[in-house]
């Protein structure tokens, strides 16, 4: 009887070793189960639909830098600085512009005290503003209306006065100015010039004489340098916009990357091309980027 509760409490300290070691476990079958559920993974290389997408932005990046070309070159193409300019004035506030420059004689010396005459068409009615220049020329206009004006630069001198006119864009304000400056030198041909243009009534001798530039500057008045050099800085800008526009898509193709396609779509958008075309095309390639997806591969 004794031997036989030795056992039982030696049995009884197994079990319990046992369930504190975690060895009891082993001693129970182990059981499996199967699901329906599959392992599948995203396709990594960009879809077919993707790649066509991707060639679709780099034809629109290409508009957009044979546009941003056009601009960096102010004597071809089809949009010139002067009717750049000429499009931002339609908006402009009134009295925002302000005229300056130097009136020269042919040697380059100032003219003192010439009259400058600028006129300019208002609702059928023709409006007109004048200063004189001072001993070294310069002359100041200040609450002008951008857009196009005339200038006549009047200088009396040896009995005569002779008008020298010219056509001018006067610059709208540009980004955050309150205010478009145009400068503008003007050089006033000299007297034997002068005396070599025939009169208006047809007389040998005339008081009034006249040298006319505006007929042959009606494409392409006078305008302030420095609106040239915003046109070609616009110009750099789009080219910009186009190489990282392609730059983006080509990257997104090797990589499979939509975020990046779809950045590139986004960038075309804002290189305009001719007409706003890269605007247009740009827009549907930054939808069509919403409609890729990529396939799923199934782990046996």
């Amino acid at each position: 009887m004794v031997m036989g509760a030795e056992v039982d409490v030696q049995t009884q300290d197994l079990d319990y070793i046992d369930e504190m070691t975690s060895q009891e476990n082993n001693n129970h079958n182990i059981m499996f189960a199967t699901s329906e559920a599959k392992l599948t993974i995203e396709q990594k290389n960009m879809p077919p639909i993707g790649n066509a997408t991707g060639i679709f932005v780099i034809i629109i990046a290409l508009l957009g830098f044979v546009n941003g070309l056009d601009y960096t070159s102010p004597q071809s193409g089809l949009v010139r600085p002067d009717e750049f300019v000429y499009s931002m004035t339609h908006n402009a506030p009134e009295n925002s512009a302000t005229f300056q420059g130097v009136v020269y004689d042919h040697e380059e010396n100032g003219l003192n005290n010439s009259r400058v005459y600028v006129s300019w068409l208002e609702d059928g009615i023709w409006n007109s503003s004048e200063v004189y220049t001072d001993l070294d020329g310069n002359f100041k206009f200040e609450e002008l209306d951008p857009g196009m004006v005339r200038v006549d630069i009047i200088v009396s001198r040896n009995g005569h006065r002779d008008v020298f006119s010219n056509r001018v864009l006067l610059s709208p304000p540009a980004l955050f100015e309150p205010i478009g400056f145009t400068t503008i030198d003007f050089e006033v041909p000299s007297e034997e010039d002068f005396a070599e243009q025939k009169c208006s009534d047809g007389a040998d001798e005339c008081e009034i004489r006249e040298i006319d530039k505006t007929p042959e500057q009606m494409d392409h008045p006078l305008m302030d340098p420095g609106a040239s050099t915003l046109y070609t800085t616009v110009g750099i800008a789009f080219i910009s916009l186009a190489l990282i526009s392609i730059g983006f898509a080509v990257w997104s193709m090797k990589s499979g990357s939509i975020a990046l396609l779809r950045t590139s779509a986004a960038l075309s958008f804002f290189t305009m091309g001719h007409y706003y075309s890269a605007c247009l095309f740009g827009l549907v390639a930054f939808i069509l980027t919403y409609s890729i997806k990529k396939p799923k591969i199934t782990l046996d």
